[in-house]
């Protein structure tokens, strides 16, 4: 395999990247797969990304000793996705391919393991509603040709920062997982602002690390999410415009420190906020 596998894979497609209104590349499918192999090796660190960098090289060139890389993994690599019918109990190269591609595409399903347990079944079922399919959780023909031609969902509207600040962590990859939406430095207390016109259909805690959270709901599916707040100013069927105070930056639910954790979904599939960005 070595370095005819690591580009001959799902072709890279912009979305994100950490400064505000420049894009990402989309890693390939197939070299998350190897980099969640190269883990279960303990020849891996890094982020899984997908993108063939020095140090997923160096996995694979401790790895190989003259074999395929996939090869070299044994069991675990024996399938790539589309070969067979993925249901939860199975495991592989495959699976982290289906899981990766399920995170772009809106639905991330915690850590990149490799393993089709029921958080992955959870996020294909939401994937194949979206995309008007049977909702059955089984990963077949149908599904895997529709995750790899699929163009990635965007946002449909034009956004208005929530607040002026840095970017701290973007959409995308992040180590072992896939961070659904960007996190923005600022103080505690700094205001929040609404990111397009809608009307607020959550305000209070939520339960899953959101601690105080925000959701407003905009024209044609969207909608923005502003969590960790100190301090909600809106309720619930309030009818708002772009730039209305939602509410105040914070710490609260699974949070380190003072930031906004900004997200978009459309339809229900999250989407990188950054090109929507004026």
């Amino acid at each position: 395999m070595g370095r005819r596998l690591l580009h001959a894979a799902v072709p890279l497609m912009v979305v994100a990247l950490g400064a505000a209104g420049v894009a990402q590349a989309m890693g390939s499918a197939r070299v998350a797969a190897l980099q969640v192999g190269l883990v279960k090796k303990g020849l891996y660190v890094g982020p899984v990304d997908g993108l063939d960098g020095p140090a997923t090289q160096q996995g694979v060139a401790a790895l190989q000793k003259g074999a395929g890389a996939r090869a070299a993994l044994g069991r675990w690599g024996k399938y790539e996705l589309g070969v067979r019918t993925l249901r939860v109990g199975d495991s592989g190269w495959d699976v982290a391919e289906l899981q990766f591609l399920l995170a772009w595409h809106g639905f991330p399903s915690a850590l990149f393991t490799g393993v089709f347990e029921s958080h992955v079944r959870a996020a294909l079922v939401k994937y194949q509603r979206r995309m008007g399919g049977v909702a059955d959780g089984i990963a077949g023909p149908q599904t895997i040709g529709s995750l790899q031609r699929t163009q990635l969902p965007s946002c449909p509207i034009g956004l208005a920062w929530p607040i002026r600040a840095e970017v701290t962590s973007p959409f995308g990859p992040r180590g072992f997982g896939f961070h659904s939406g960007i996190d923005l430095a600022a103080g505690r207390g700094a205001p929040v602002a609404a990111a397009a016109s809608g009307r607020v259909v959550w305000a209070g805690v939520m339960a899953g690390g959101w601690g105080k959270l925000v959701i407003v709901s905009h024209r044609h599916g969207v909608r923005s999410m502003y969590a960790h707040l100190s301090r909600v100013d809106v309720q619930v069927g309030q009818d708002i415009r772009a730039g209305t105070l939602v509410g105040r930056v914070g710490s609260t639910g699974d949070a380190t420190g003072p930031h906004l954790h900004f997200e978009v979904r459309v339809r229900g599939a999250a989407v990188d906020p950054l090109p929507a960005l004026g």
